[in-house]
């Protein structure tokens, strides 16, 4: 991002660095200060950050996102699954810091993943449906699903004149972020009704 501003002619590269750095830290990390609009950056740039908060923050930590744990696995997974096609009799552990990860923490990975992109897809739909266009629903629901706060297009400055519907499609949003889906999604299955 630093070259790119830098390259562009409207930053010195101390400026280029600094907002790209600072954008680039707080978008990843789900913290969304902002020390400049990066929605009007030019080219690939706001995408570019943008999809870096679906990564997230640490496991355990309140940052929003998928966590980079879950990415770290999901990527050794298809790492994995790309030499069982090679050699489909191997036995292929996938491990972190020396220890073998269970299939099981694999199988939830995958869980997680899935629930996460049906549940950001709905929503998008969801708000298309209330008149929304693809970038600000896709970029409002990213950013409220990964507790990050700014978007782009529509959403970039503030949220204030998308529609009531639209705004209660992103409370969910951040309700299913905030607390990792699954919390969430256990309330609404008759089993946790029953006990």
């Amino acid at each position: 991002s630093t070259l790119t501003l830098f390259f562009q002619g409207e930053h010195s590269f101390t400026n280029s660095l600094l907002h790209g750095s600072f954008e680039v830290v707080s978008i990843a990390t789900t913290t969304g200060f902002a020390t400049d609009d990066f929605s009007t950056w030019p080219l690939f740039l706001p995408f570019m950050l943008f999809f870096l908060s679906f990564m997230g923050g640490c496991a355990g930590s309140t940052a929003g996102g998928m966590k980079v744990i879950r990415i770290l696995l999901l990527w050794r997974q298809g790492l994995r699954e790309l030499s069982r096609l090679i050699h489909p009799n191997a036995i292929i552990l996938i491990k972190l810091r020396n220890r073998t990860v269970p299939d099981k923490v694999i199988e939830s990975v995958w869980g997680f993943f899935a629930v996460y992109i049906v549940a950001f897809a709905f929503m998008m739909l969801a708000l298309q449906a209330t008149g929304m266009d693809a970038v600000s629903s896709f970029s409002a629901v990213g950013a409220c699903i990964n507790n990050l706060g700014p978007g782009l297009e529509n959403v970039s400055a503030h949220y204030s004149d998308i529609n009531s519907a639209a705004k209660w499609i992103l409370c969910f949003a951040m309700l299913l972020g905030r607390l990792e889906i699954f919390t969430l999604l256990v309330l609404f299955t008759p089993m946790f009704w029953k006990h």
